[in-house]
């Protein structure tokens, strides 16, 4: 109950954000159309970005020279031992399965119609209702 009604909210607030911000999209494009524009001296101007300090220079350093890499000696592998072969033996035929007999299934006995009581109103209670068919 707690989700549907978190649902619920998490729409209509979707919603009303939508149609909240189309009116004011409207609204500030006729402002915008309507008013002439302001005067530039009424701007007040934007400071001008400081220039960067300049940096110390960094310090020469010298890196030890690199170690050469030793080399992987080759190595020679014995050979791959042959994979011993399987001898061809013969296989007892395969038993017959035995056949499933055919069983004829007895009718499914129909279930009687019964008309149930008609259902009591109740006072305050919304009464539901078949929604009309869409036109097509």
């Amino acid at each position: 109950m707690a989700s549907a009604a978190s649902a619920l909210f998490a729409t209509a607030l979707v919603m009303a954000l939508m149609l909240a911000g189309s009116s004011i999209c409207h609204a500030a494009r006729f402002l915008a159309e309507s008013t002439s524009a302001a005067t530039p001296a009424a701007v007040p101007a934007v400071p001008a970005v400081p220039a960067a300090a300049a940096l110390p220079p960094l310090p020469a350093v010298t890196v030890p020279p690199m170690p050469t890499v030793t080399a992987v000696p080759t190595a020679t592998l014995p050979p791959m031992p042959t994979v011993p072969t399987v001898p061809n033996a013969a296989l007892p035929p395969m038993p017959a399965v035995p056949a499933v007999p055919k069983v004829t299934l007895p009718p499914v006995p129909a279930v009687p119609k019964v008309t149930l009581p008609p259902m009591p109103s109740i006072p305050g209670v919304p009464k539901p209702f078949l929604a009309p068919p869409p036109s097509a």
